[in-house]
């Protein structure tokens, strides 16, 4: 067999996607169950500390421990029918809306979780956005069926009628909230009956045959002749499951289920590995890159420090674009054309690693780094490719920030420098003034990063009401201009992680007489590496 023979064969073994959801829609725990079915891992919270805590596998920060939420995004590989699955889960709070974009940059395919009591919720729209915007096929989990729940037709109505996709469902519950009995597997034919248990693993589920079994009829009663009629209707009213317009994002095929129950999880792990895209092309500003090519190429979208708090370290996720990656290899970052030779590259299992041999397109590996990367960097074997479309958004809040003992300012500015670096924060250094800024979107965010500068830099630190409340990242194409406009509004100009010029103003009518006041330099809501900067949609 070829290399590249090969290589396509890893490629097309490969599913690679994300789970999104509002928070508390159950998305952490279905990650956990997704996990345990495919035998990833054994119990359901495994990882557990050294009290015997149960935490979620995939939330590792001790933030999220404490308050109950994700508030990082964590990758997990493990392997199911012989694919490679690399489960992305994504913070659920909107405060930390910009790392779930960054993350949907680098996956296929996309898991709705959606809670069946409350529907389709603001984040969930959202985000729903930004796979539509992408293209990005998406499935729907609609989670918690053993509660009191609105009723199917309704939530299966509101998601098409929200998010403008048509809706075919896989699977059908019978009952629902305390009459949940368990789901209709429409393409099997079968129902798998109900019961609760948080550790069991699926495989021991009753099964009984056919939408006419007289045993089912006997034993749910009314809740089995109301889902006989549901899916009778749902026959003639629901469109026929089409793979292209899946694969283009307008069609969502739905499963119903319980994820603290291990209950319909099967049913989306299969569903995964059926439906689910193997890794596609993907465009770079010179060529489109193919994922079965000989030479490796891949781009970083997410970079987080202290995963090993011991060892004070900072990992660089890249998402392989193309190639195999083999440890040791020699590689190129394009945006500074600096070579590195990584030869500790891990593999993932939420904080748990592993040392890494090779990796396909579609894989997400971890690269130790120490400020060498930078988000949105394309490292190849050497060919000069930018892949584009890693975003930061203009912060919507800012506060300044300053060391409470004046002795511990240098590990001040190197926390915020690698927590600006990993995209936690964005952090502003003002060309006029010595407190450092940061901008946000929501206010969760600010309280995170002095949590983390507590207890994983060793400083504590104040934050600051700030004046301003709006920033735009400024280019201009005469160079001898945006040193003037730089220099005539030092007061309220900073530079970024990256350097780039950002002006920062109080209101939009301060910003409005500043675009007037100077035609030439142009605007930005919306940064991409590597100083391609689009104008954002207002």
């Amino acid at each position: 067999m070829s290399e590249n023979t090969e290589i396509a064969k890893q490629v097309k073994r490969r599913r690679t996607f994300a789970i999104i959801s509002h928070p508390d829609a159950g998305k952490t725990t279905l990650t956990e169950k997704l996990l345990l079915f495919s035998g990833a891992i054994q119990i359901a919270g495994s990882v557990k500390a050294r009290k015997a805590a149960r935490h979620a596998t995939s939330d590792w920060m001790e933030i999220e421990k404490q308050r109950g939420i994700s508030v990082a995004s964590s990758v997990m590989q493990m392997e199911y029918r012989d694919c490679v699955i690399n489960l992305l889960d994504t913070p659920g709070h909107q405060d930390f809306s910009e790392d779930t974009y960054r993350v949907l940059t680098a996956v296929d395919a996309a898991l709705m979780v959606i809670d069946a009591a409350n529907g389709v919720e603001p984040q969930t729209r959202r985000l729903l956005q930004v796979c539509r915007a992408r293209g990005t096929p998406i499935l729907t989990f609609v989670n918690k069926m053993d509660r009191e729940v609105q009723d199917p037709m309704s939530v299966m109505d509101e998601i098409e009628r929200e998010l403008g996709m048509a809706v075919v469902p896989f699977t059908w519950p019978v009952g629902m909230g305390k009459l949940f009995h368990g789901v209709y597997d429409r393409r099997e034919e079968r129902m798998r009956v109900f019961s609760p248990g948080e550790d069991k693993a699926g495989g021991d589920d009753e099964i009984l045959a056919g939408l006419d079994n007289a045993e089912a009829t006997k034993r749910f009663g009314a809740e089995f002749t109301q889902a006989q009629d549901e899916l009778e209707l749902l026959e003639g009213a629901s469109p026929e499951f089409n793979r292209e317009e899946f694969l283009a994002g307008r069609q969502t095929p739905m499963f119903f289920g319980s994820a603290i129950n291990n209950f319909g999880v099967q049913e989306v792990l299969d569903a995964l590995v059926d439906l689910a895209p193997a890794p596609a092309d993907r465009p770079a500003m010179q060529r489109v890159v193919h994922p079965d090519e000989k030479k490796f190429s891949g781009v970083v979208f997410k970079i987080q420090a202290n995963m090993d708090p011991a060892h004070r370290d900072r990992i660089a996720f890249l998402r392989v674009a193309s190639g195999e990656f083999t440890r040791g290899m020699k590689l190129k970052v394009v945006r500074s054309g600096k070579e590195i030779r990584p030869n500790t590259v891990v593999s993932f299992m939420s904080q748990r690693r592993e040392l890494l041999d090779t990796a396909f397109a579609g894989d997400i590996i971890g690269i130790p780094n120490h400020g060498v990367l930078q988000l949105g960097d394309t490292l190849t074997e050497g060919e000069a490719l930018q892949f584009t479309g890693l975003p930061f958004f203009a912060p919507e809040m800012f506060r300044a920030v300053e060391v409470a003992d004046p002795l511990r300012s240098k590990q001040l500015r190197a926390g915020l420098t690698q927590l600006g670096e990993e995209g936690a924060i964005q952090v502003f250094r003002p060309i006029a003034g010595s407190l450092l800024l940061l901008g946000a979107v929501g206010q969760l965010q600010f309280e995170v990063v002095a949590h983390r500068l507590e207890h994983e830099y060793g400083v504590k630190a104040r934050i600051l009401q700030s004046n301003f409340n709006l920033a735009r990242w400024v280019t201009c194409d005469d160079a001898n201009e945006l040193k003037k406009f730089m220099d005539a509004n030092a007061h309220r100009v900073a530079l970024d992680a990256v350097d780039a010029p950002t002006l920062l103003v109080d209101h939009s009518a301060t910003l409005r007489a500043v675009e007037q006041q100077w035609p030439k330099i142009k605007f930005h809501a919306l940064r991409e590496h590597a100083g391609l900067v689009f104008q954002a949609k207002m």
